[in-house]
């Protein structure tokens, strides 16, 4: 009987997040399944308020993998496995209205998650494919260069004479 080992795996969570999850869900849709490298790329290049709180749950995330002495993860070697962000409360406020009526003000929280799992070592360890090498066999002859046509003047044979 072999013995597979199970994929290590790291979570972070932020709560109470002043965004809506609609929100928060376009940018962690953009980070899933990427690596984290990649993943931090993106959110420092977002142009979403909200992608500057993901970022805080991905280094957390990060943090939590490589602190943990039974773990001994490294951040560059993981990828984000699932990223999410669920509705949390919605705190209710009131507006005043014309004719002594008012309007409900919602102002929505968020709950973002984000795990972490370590990269297959079919994707950590492998060098680049290799180039494809051309024999003279296999080599297409390079087309020859045209010479660049001459530069006429259009200068009046008046000005020439001059």
């Amino acid at each position: 009987m072999s013995t597979v080992e199970a994929p290590r795996e790291v979570k972070a969570q932020a709560k109470w997040v002043r965004s809506s999850a609609r929100k928060a869900r376009l940018v962690t849709d953009q980070i899933r399944g990427r690596s984290v490298p990649e993943a931090r790329t993106i959110l420092a290049f977002s142009q979403r308020a909200v992608a500057k709180e993901v970022e805080k749950v991905l280094n957390s995330a990060v943090a939590n993998a490589e602190s943990r002495p039974d773990l001994l993860l490294n951040g560059d070697n993981l990828y984000v496995l699932e990223a999410y962000a669920d509705e949390g409360p919605t705190m209710k406020r009131w507006r005043a209205r014309a004719r002594g009526r008012v309007a409900r003000i919602r102002k929505r929280t968020c709950h973002i998650t984000v795990r972490l799992r370590e990269l297959p070592e079919a994707y950590v360890a492998a060098p680049p494919p290799p180039k494809p090498e051309q024999t003279a066999a296999t080599k297409e002859p390079t087309p020859k260069k045209k010479p660049a046509a001459k530069k006429t003047t259009t200068r009046k044979k008046t000005e020439a004479k001059a």
